[in-house]
């Protein structure tokens, strides 16, 4: 299959990046990621621009050599006028490899700038659509729309987002099928990629000492997706968000204050997601970080630090020889293990494919 395997859904936050950036160049040669700029409710246009021009330069200097895609699915039309400001045209054709990206229910103004964007840049326009439940049959109407104001010569990719696929949502399969279905024939799709985010929240109950495990349902909806028998099933690209629950990408960074006082160590497996509680500050908080680290090296799944720099990392913390970290390290770290697992998984599934 030609193109890359992989589409995770990541904000634009440093750890992201950073794990992006830390992926063996074979892994990172697979992985084009939609990069979401997250909302901004009520800030000023002077300090908007400014968060926005960061988060989109950080972007541009992860990507100077391989493709990726920037979107902004949370602006109204008064940050789609700073947008189109601190990102015009001429700065999308100085830095080809972000791709713009728009979707048919967005605001007129977010939907002018990707597109004028897309028309200076070439290389692309990615449009998704958002299914986070019952597929409507009205968005193949909006979507045909907002292809018809497109040039005809512009490569178009689909970027089909599930959302949050947990186990409440044991038809998401079917879903995302009768998306698909509608939505492929409208246009020659150079890309059809297809996210959802299942790993969970921490539980209620979650609690130092306790190794928690999920299943992992987006995992068993693409495999559901790949079993359809569909002929378009030769465009499919996997895509997920990551070791982060899917809300993450929607909510309005923290400023300061170090986070919460406890964070989670996050593991993937074939068959499951695994939660462990760290502590950012405390007394016994480099003593509770360590067993955390123990409790997923230890499984029989766990993949040895020759697997990549995320076990490497949960190898050395087990044993005492990096500091313990914090919020920003464990969130790195876990996307890379699962980044770089789920590269495997799609090469080994390709590899064994007629």
């Amino acid at each position: 299959m030609p193109g890359p395997l992989y589409v995770p859904v990541l904000p634009t936050r440093p750890h992201a990046l950073a794990a992006y950036r830390a992926l063996r160049p074979d892994v990172q040669a697979q992985v084009v990621p939609l990069w979401t700029l997250p909302p901004h409710p009520g800030m000023r246009p002077q300090p908007l621009a400014q968060a926005l021009r960061k988060d989109a330069g950080r972007v541009a200097a992860a990507h100077r050599h391989g493709p990726a895609w920037l979107d902004a699915p949370f602006a109204d039309e008064g940050e789609a006028a700073v947008l189109a400001g601190v990102l015009p045209p001429d700065w999308w054709a100085e830095r080809r490899t972000p791709r713009p990206v728009t979707g048919p229910d967005r605001p007129t103004a977010q939907r002018s700038w990707a597109l004028a964007a897309a028309q200076q840049q070439g290389c692309g326009l990615g449009i998704r659509v958002s299914v986070p439940g019952e597929w409507n049959d009205r968005t193949t109407t909006s979507a045909r729309r907002l292809l018809e104001r497109t040039d005809p010569t512009l490569p178009v990719h689909l970027l089909l987002d599930l959302g949050a696929v947990l186990p409440s949502r044991p038809d998401a399969s079917k879903e995302a099928l009768r998306a698909l279905d509608a939505l492929v024939p409208l246009a020659s799709w150079r890309t059809v990629a297809v996210a959802s985010g299942g790993f969970p929240e921490p539980p209620e109950d979650f609690r130092e000492g306790t190794l928690y495990e999920a299943p992992r349902p987006d995992w068993e909806t693409w495999h559901e997706i790949r079993h359809s028998g569909r002929s378009y099933l030769p465009l499919l690209r996997y895509g997920d968000y990551g070791i982060l629950p899917a809300a993450y990408t929607a909510r309005t960074p923290a400023s300061g204050n170090g986070g919460p006082a406890w964070g989670v160590l996050r593991y993937t497996t074939p068959r499951s997601y695994l939660l462990a509680m760290a502590l950012q500050r405390g007394t016994h908080r480099d003593a509770v970080n360590r067993a955390a680290a123990r409790s997923l090296t230890g499984l029989p799944d766990f993949r040895g630090p020759s697997a990549g720099a995320g076990e490497g990392w949960l190898r050395d913390c087990a044993q005492g020889s990096v500091t313990t970290g914090n919020h920003s390290v464990w969130n790195r770290v876990g996307n890379m293990q699962h980044m770089t697992f789920v590269v495997s998984s799609l090469t080994a599934r390709s590899d064994n494919e007629p």
